[in-house]
């Protein structure tokens, strides 16, 4: 991997407003897994006074995101990362700050191989979304493709 833990998310922060929009921290960003941190912000509170449903979402999806250009920044030169379809379960309240941790579903390496054969190939990317004191608040699997540049 070519890029240090810190650039990554450094990179997304500075690449995509809405990470910074919402002052979203990423804690790790490793080939195997990411960690991002929404801190307890009042202006993206809900009616209830926890995270809105689209700042949990975006959390989520840029914890996704993190661990998709971790584990295949080497692969940027000749295919695209993108995001094809995500589907989120919020199971209970969340309130303060939550973090995402995201792993990958599938092998890299076999990501990897699907591309080296001519493939565009499809992996998701598991979210698990928690609150300080450990509850489970939600989860969302989003379905990453790399796109070969033609």
């Amino acid at each position: 991997m070519s890029q240090t833990q810190p650039s990554i998310g450094e990179a997304l922060v500075a690449t995509v407003p809405m990470a910074r929009t919402l002052n979203l921290v990423f804690e790790e960003t490793t080939a195997e897994r990411a960690v991002v941190r929404l801190p307890d912000q009042p202006d993206y509170h809900n009616h209830v006074g926890g995270p809105h449903a689209g700042a949990m979402f975006t959390l989520a999806e840029s914890a996704s995101g993190a661990i998709v250009l971790a584990a295949f920044g080497d692969q940027l030169a000749r295919a695209v990362p993108l995001a094809v379809r995500a589907e989120i379960g919020y199971k209970k309240l969340a309130m303060g700050p939550v973090t995402a941790t995201a792993e990958l579903g599938r092998p890299a390496a076999d990501v990897v191989a699907e591309l080296d054969a001519g493939q565009r190939p499809e992996f998701p990317v598991r979210v698990s979304i928690t609150r300080e004191d450990g509850a489970e608040t939600g989860e969302m699997t989003v379905v990453w493709t790399l796109r070969p540049n033609a």
